[in-house]
């Protein structure tokens, strides 16, 4: 079976002195790509084995094989976690989607004019966030179904609604 490497957090700073890290997380499955035993990657190949993981206040503390103390945990600071999935996994909610199946997407409106294409998905705290390529220009579109109603993976389409200034410049030339 296929895999994809998917990202699934950013290890922070360490917590105490016995190698724990917090973790920022990317992944809206924490108990399964942090249960112990998991194997992550970083971005430079390095591969981690989760040892152990608790919740502390609203964070995340992992501890990995090899990494005993606080000088070895400030050394992981930064670094992109990933974990191996099967590439056809899917999450269960079917309004719900991974990054790396809406990049790719044609964007098209309701009256279906093609608009652009999603090339990446931001995270920021309020909310996701689809960055739509539009000709030369870059949209970020907010992931909402108010303005993404459609998503059809099959056909490799979403529908965004096409309001002045959100995928083009429209209201600002109408000043």
């Amino acid at each position: 079976m296929d895999e994809v490497e998917v990202i699934v957090g950013r290890v922070g700073r360490g917590h105490g002195l016995g190698g724990e890290v917090t973790v920022a997380l990317a992944t809206s499955e924490p108990e399964t790509r942090f249960a112990p035993g998991s194997r992550l990657i970083t971005e430079d190949g390095r591969v981690l084995t989760v040892e152990r993981t608790r919740r502390h206040g609203g964070s995340l503390l992992v501890g990995f094989a090899g990494v005993a103390d606080r000088t070895a945990a400030d050394e992981l600071r930064g670094a992109v976690l990933l974990a191996a999935v099967p590439a056809d996994l899917t999450p269960v909610d079917p309004e719900e989607f991974y990054d790396r199946q809406l990049v790719g997407l044609t964007v098209r409106t309701r009256e279906g004019r093609t608009i652009g294409t999603v090339v990446a998905v931001e995270h920021p705290p309020a909310q996701d966030l689809l960055v739509v390529r539009v000709g030369d220009a870059t949209r970020y579109v907010p992931f909402v179904a108010e303005l993404v109603p459609d998503v059809d993976l099959a056909a490799g389409t979403c529908t965004v609604v096409d309001l002045p200034g959100l995928l083009d410049d429209a209201a600002v030339e109408a000043r």
